[in-house]
């Protein structure tokens, strides 16, 4: 007689397809990598300087929808830590003759600390009272800046001549190394968006999301991860302010302002929470966009309001939204 095997042991081919979706998407990234080396010799300088420009903002917004796709935080002050990366960037090098290169750890460092350090007290808030008091640091960021504090930061004109990134005596002076420079620094961001997917903290955050009250129950410290999530994405955007610093070759507090972490916030909203291509989706419709219609650009915030309008009535979930359940 032979056995019946029990109903629970069916076959569980997740390994194999598991290595299959990987290697189909290794192979895409490899094409994808093949036809962006082309990129900058397909497209005149403008549109080279836009697509360095998009990658920024890519990394930027991806370190938004950690704290709010992720995490859950209605965090409207995330241009602040962008804005850190990039003026510690200006001030370490047009002050004080650092390297480039050599400012950037030391960028995304205090990025990461000022986000902890904020997020500290305020993390136990809920919806409106955390929104209110990320738009307030956003607030004193911007005028902080304005009013040349130490003496550091230029005032309302910024700090202009930064100096452009430096392997040894290669200079990264040209649009075209930007741009490789650029989107190897979104490629890196993705790895690490995808490594956090799957990592302890990044379940524990879609757990935190979804129930806290149930995660709680099991022994998570929410403040504590909450804690965490502020200061990763913060680190992550202060990396976009360095970026942006070397790009522009000049800052200033206009690209900081309360706005810009409105379109942030819009970014993940529309494109969908937690979703990567969703994320990335979000990102080509606020920047890229306007960008095309760039005629068109005294309507952009008249826009984005009735884009914002129509996708929360018709689609709440986003445009592209995260898909599968919240565990591993």
């Amino acid at each position: 007689m032979t056995a019946t095997p029990h109903a629970s042991a069916a076959p569980l081919p997740a390994a194999p397809a598991r290595r299959r979706r990987w290697g189909r998407a290794a192979i895409t990234g490899v094409v994808l990598w093949l036809i962006g080396l082309g990129v900058p010799f397909a497209l005149d300088q403008t549109w080279v300087f836009i697509a360095s420009l998009f990658a920024v903002y890519a990394i930027v917004a991806l370190s938004q929808d950690i704290v709010l796709g992720r995490a859950g935080m209605f965090d409207m002050g995330h241009a602040v830590y962008f804005g850190v990366g990039a003026y510690v960037t200006a001030i370490l090098n047009t002050q004080f003759g650092w390297p480039i290169l050599a400012s950037w750890p030391v960028a995304v460092i205090a990025a990461t600390l000022l986000g902890a350090l904020l997020a500290a007290p305020i993390v136990r808030l809920r919806g409106d009272y955390l929104l209110v008091a990320t738009i307030g640091f956003n607030a004193i960021f911007v005028l902080v800046l304005n009013n040349n504090v130490g003496g550091l930061t230029g005032g309302a004109d910024g700090l202009f001549g930064i100096g452009a990134p430096a392997l040894g005596n290669w200079q990264l002076a040209s649009q075209s190394a930007m741009f490789y420079l650029n989107w190897l620094a979104f490629a890196f961001t993705l790895w690490l968006i995808l490594n956090l997917e799957r990592s302890h903290l990044g379940r524990t955050l879609r757990y935190l999301k979804l129930d806290e009250l149930a995660a709680g129950t099991l022994g998570v410290n929410a403040r504590r991860y909450r804690v965490l999530a502020f200061a990763l994405g913060a680190g992550l955007a202060g990396f976009a302010g360095t970026l942006f610093a070397a790009l522009m070759s000049a800052v200033s507090p206009g690209a900081f302002v309360f706005t810009e972490s409105v379109t942030l916030f819009a970014i993940v909203l529309v494109g969908g929470q937690g979703s990567i291509p969703g994320v990335l989706l979000g990102t080509t419709l606020m920047f890229v966009v306007p960008q095309v219609f760039r005629g068109f650009a005294e309507y952009r915030y008249f826009v984005f309001g009735i884009a914002m309008i129509v996708i929360m009535v018709l689609r709440p979930q986003g445009i592209w939204p995260r898909r599968g359940r919240p565990g591993p």
